[in-house]
């Protein structure tokens, strides 16, 4: 994995095989990825998961953290799809809770190829 990879904490479970899908699973404002240990063992055996911090969330390394870059949503998308272009994941079923739906949703609207699905749980209102 790489610099973004590491950055984000990013983690991959589970193989994909016989059509199985890739599943995106993105945490919530004030949490990290850990919130989906319940979740995560019903899927990685039929799907490839993938989990990821948001930076400033988690043990992501501070020294990353940009305020101006993350003054807004847009630059969490694109960590988002840096995430996913690294990683070499062509669509996936994303999953957000929270803030995450809508990091999701600004990352599709410059790369919907990456996303056959977004599902967001709780997700914060945003005028886009």
């Amino acid at each position: 994995m790489g610099i973004v990879s590491e950055a984000h904490n990013v983690k991959v479970l589970g193989n994909i095989a016989n059509g199985q899908q890739i599943i995106v699973l993105g945490h919530g404002f004030g949490t990290d990825q850990s919130v989906w240990k319940h979740l995560v063992p019903h899927l990685v055996d039929e799907n490839k998961v993938v989990l990821y911090d948001n930076m400033g969330a988690g043990t992501t390394n501070p020294d990353y953290f940009d305020f101006e870059r993350y003054a807004t949503l847009e630059g969490y998308a694109y960590d988002l799809i840096s995430i996913l272009e690294e990683i070499q994941i062509q669509s996936c079923i994303f999953v957000g809770h929270s803030v995450s739906g809508m990091i999701a949703l600004i990352a599709s609207i410059t790369r919907p190829d990456l996303f056959s699905k977004i599902l967001m749980i709780a997700s914060s209102p945003r005028k886009i």
